[in-house]
């Protein structure tokens, strides 16, 4: 068969596998155990909003830290679908877990590195087993296409000096995975993270605390890696794709609560939900739900299948779910009147991390601006 009569690859599958559904309902199931509203409403009014005990099982019972590492590697060998599986059922719980920055960020950056060497490899295996955490030193803002960040230089022998602001889970992290420039141009290197500095800034999502990480000479092993800059591209990217599942995971509990509520709420003697003008309300933001589902499942599909359109399936996510989630999340607090503005109803945390999500890993405005170069739409002038 010739490359021009070659088939052309099939339509992504949006439907949840069976093992999916299974997954879903078992992470589900431990976070209404031990972590209901309740638990992360309390957990946010002190210093250490995670709790090590949840990721714990999360990480190491379930197996969820190494979803995305083989086998071979001390991993579950699964792939993006089933991590986003995962994401969407946490942003649906504003779940205060390290999942996102260590086993989907920090970990397929490592992945991008040579995992045939021993360090890389039984870094992985660490991970994977949920022994140890790790963090992607770079900004929460920071999009994949963008240049290899500079802030972080590595002197000969590797010891690293910089700073780096807004890094996502490095309060809990055993090791830093840090982009950095040393004499043989971009690389990647494992710290750490007792040898760095790390400074709390107030946060605006108090269930994924940030951190600004100061390097001064802080001991740096490079990893060896064909083409570090990719390897920090693709974590990018994979975290960017994936993301759009918990920002579904947010948006539909938002609409969920919302219709929960209305049907209860009772005002001139009927369910307030059965007045039309909010029906209307709450029937458009199922259609943005539902339109939203197809992005996010197609972006993770494409993550899992390696498709040849990859970074425009993911552009088209956080394009339309990031605002998605966050309408949904300023709909539920109108709906919800005077109690949906109280500290103790959980409302603010999904309005929070929605907001939060919208700017990490590139803003929407960016990717509709990656989606247009992508598709060679002109640029506005």
């Amino acid at each position: 068969m010739t490359a021009a009569s070659a088939p052309s690859p099939g339509p992504a599958d949006l439907l949840y596998s069976e093992v999916e559904d299974d997954l879903r309902a078992a992470v589900r199931d431990v976070l209404a155990d031990r972590c209901p509203p309740t638990a992360v409403l309390a957990a946010i009014e002190t210093d250490t909003p995670y709790d090590p005990a949840l990721w714990r099982v999360l990480a190491a019972e379930l197996g969820l830290a190494g979803l995305l590492v083989p086998e071979k590697l001390g991993g579950q060998g699964a792939s993006a679908r089933e991590a986003a599986v995962v994401l969407e059922v946490l942003g649906g719980g504003a779940a205060p877990t390290p999942f996102l920055g260590s086993a989907v960020l920090a970990t397929t950056a490592l992945l991008g590195c040579d995992t045939e060497d021993a360090g890389t490899a039984a870094l992985l295996g660490r991970l994977a087993a949920g022994t140890a955490t790790a963090a992607l030193a770079v900004p929460l803002s920071a999009a994949p296409g963008g240049a290899f960040p500079t802030a972080v230089r590595a002197d000969a022998g590797g010891p690293l000096t910089g700073r780096v602001t807004s890094v996502v889970e490095a309060l809990v992290a055993d090791v830093l995975v840090v982009p950095a420039v040393g004499p043989e141009g971009p690389g990647l290197y494992e710290v750490a993270a007792a040898d760095v500095r790390t400074v709390r800034p107030v946060s605006l999502d108090l269930t994924r605390p940030l951190a600004d990480l100061e390097l001064s000479g802080a001991a740096g092993r490079l990893l060896p890696a064909a083409d570090p800059a990719a390897a920090l591209d693709r974590a990018l990217l994979t975290g960017a794709g994936l993301l759009a599942s918990e920002q579904l995971g947010i948006a539909q509990w938002c609409l969920d609560e919302t219709v929960r509520y209305l049907g209860e709420r009772h005002q001139f003697g009927r369910a307030v939900g059965s007045f039309q003008s909010l029906k209307h309300r709450l029937a458009d933001l199922w259609l943005e739900v539902v339109s939203a589902r197809a992005a996010a499942r197609s972006a993770a599909d494409a993550l899992a299948t390696g498709a040849p359109d990859t970074a425009v399936a993911v552009a088209v996510a956080q394009s339309y779910v990031a605002a998605t989630a966050v309408h949904a999340a300023e709909e539920a607090l109108q709906l919800h009147g005077g109690i949906g503005m109280t500290w103790e109803h959980p409302l603010h945390l999904y309005l929070k991390r929605a907001k939060a999500d919208e700017i990490a890993l590139g803003t929407p405005g960016y990717h509709r601006a990656a989606l247009a170069s992508l598709v060679g739409l002109p640029s506005r002038p």
